[in-house]
């Protein structure tokens, strides 16, 4: 311990005259007659493919009672110009499509007139649409630049998923991803463990590169339940309908090929019974060949399986619905919608948003009734031993697997908080046995 003080009294002494020694320095002396000159970096506005700084900009919203016409006639553009350039750009944009708070781009002449040159409307954050007429009319639309920034993320459950991200600052759709896309059959997240811990490789999205859009995917993912792994891994395995699962390290496909409900964070308000009696109908037996989801006004309905749209359409008792049809065994039917998003022919994914929740047809409160027919016999989904989702085929497993190695070395290599804590624990108990056994033997010689 002797040795240790006095190693510590020579920094410190040495620390002390280095400061000294720079104290003591002269300060460089002003030139009496010298100027500075400030050089001023321009720096030009890009946005939609033009130079902001060439227009004068006004940027506005669409609102209730506005028209493509009315907007370009309050900012001094005729009618017969406006004629022209809705005939001109019908067929890149039909202008009636403009929707209420959807936001607007006028640019106008850098002149007294200020005249409108150019307006560019923006249906999302990622898509826009331009309508130039400046000198020809011409329309366009074109994508905002965007940027994907992959990230790393480790956390320790202490009461729920939701919470530790919540705590780390990280957004809430990484949660519904792990929960519903990648874990849903493995893991039940709402009997998760304190200790549980997870380490996550995904990608976040930026419009203009400063504009958060949320995350875009995630690349690969280990969760530790109850001390067991289970690792995840993502893999298209159909490029031409853009099809891509979760696998395990063993190439065993995560999902099943059906989601548990069409609607996320909701709870069942009636089951399928057969025998179902309703006091309002005299007690009498009334069967109920669905299952219903109570969930808010607006609340998306999933697809629970991948499959094609049979019919999208309206009858007095079911309301607004979506009927689709998975394979030769399976199909499934979503009523009382609010509005339906998807239309007969099209081909959806499990997971995609077919239409909305609402209280369209015979009932009485918001909610989805999931119907779900087997062989071409309405059944209990809850009663039905299900299909696994379909596995890799043979000539894309040994793709996978190779795909997957870099990655698992990186998810590997992803230490969690804790365990790098004690990492330097350990070194730094490491190192006072060293200086220890170097102080003894100094004290002996």
């Amino acid at each position: 311990m002797i040795f240790k003080k006095k190693i510590f009294q020579i920094v410190f002494v040495m620390l002390a005259i280095f400061v000294s020694i720079v104290s003591c320095k002269e300060e460089p002396k002003e030139e009496p007659n010298s100027e500075e000159i400030a050089l001023e970096e321009v720096v030009e506005r890009y946005e939609f493919g033009f130079n902001l700084d060439d227009f004068i900009v006004v940027r506005d919203t669409i609102k209730r009672g506005d028209t493509f016409g009315k907007i370009l006639e309050r900012n001094k553009i005729g009618y017969p110009q406006i004629y022209n350039i809705v005939e001109k750009a019908k067929d890149t944009f039909d202008i009636r499509r403009l929707q209420v708070g959807k936001p607007y781009t006028l640019l106008c002449s850098k002149d007294s007139l200020q005249q409108p040159q150019c307006f560019i409307y923006q249906p999302n954050k990622e898509d826009y649409v331009v309508i130039n007429f400046q000198d020809s009319i011409h329309a366009y639309t074109n994508k905002k630049p965007i940027k994907y920034v992959e990230k790393v993320l480790t956390g320790t459950i202490t009461s729920s998923i939701s919470q530790t991200l919540d705590s780390l600052g990280v957004s809430q759709v990484l949660a519904n991803k792990m929960a519903d896309d990648i874990y849903a059959w493995t893991i039940d997240f709402n009997r998760l463990y304190p200790g549980d811990r997870f380490k996550v490789i995904y990608t976040d999205k930026y419009i203009d590169d400063s504009i958060y859009a949320g995350v875009h995917n995630v690349k690969a993912a280990y969760f530790e339940h109850k001390n067991e792994p289970f690792y995840a891994f993502e893999f298209e395995t159909d490029s031409e309908k853009g099809i891509i699962d979760y696998f395990d390290d063993e190439a065993k496909n995560l999902r099943r090929a059906f989601l548990k409900a069409p609607v996320q964070f909701s709870r069942v308000s009636s089951r399928y019974n057969l025998r179902r009696r309703i006091a309002y109908y005299g007690n009498k037996v009334r069967p109920h060949r669905g299952t219903d989801f109570a969930a808010n006004i607006g609340t998306p309905i999933l697809a629970t399986a991948n499959g094609t749209v049979t019919k999208s359409s309206y009858t007095r008792g079911n309301g607004k619905y979506v009927k689709i049809k998975h394979n030769a065994t399976y199909s499934t039917q979503y009523l009382h919608m609010k509005n339906r998003n998807v239309k007969v022919g099209q081909f959806v994914k499990q997971g995609d948003v077919i239409g909305w929740v609402g209280m369209t047809g015979n009932t009485g409160g918001p909610h989805v009734c999931y119907r779900f027919w087997k062989n071409g016999k309405q059944v209990d989904p809850f009663k039905q031993k299900l299909p696994e989702a379909e596995p890799i085929s043979d000539s894309l497993k040994m793709e996978y697997l190779e795909f997957i190695k870099p990655i698992r070395a990186q998810l590997d290599n992803i230490k969690f908080l804790e365990d790098e804590l004690e990492i330097k624990i350990d070194s730094l108990k490491t190192l006072d046995k060293q200086i220890l056994v170097e102080d003894d033997l100094i004290t002996e010689k």
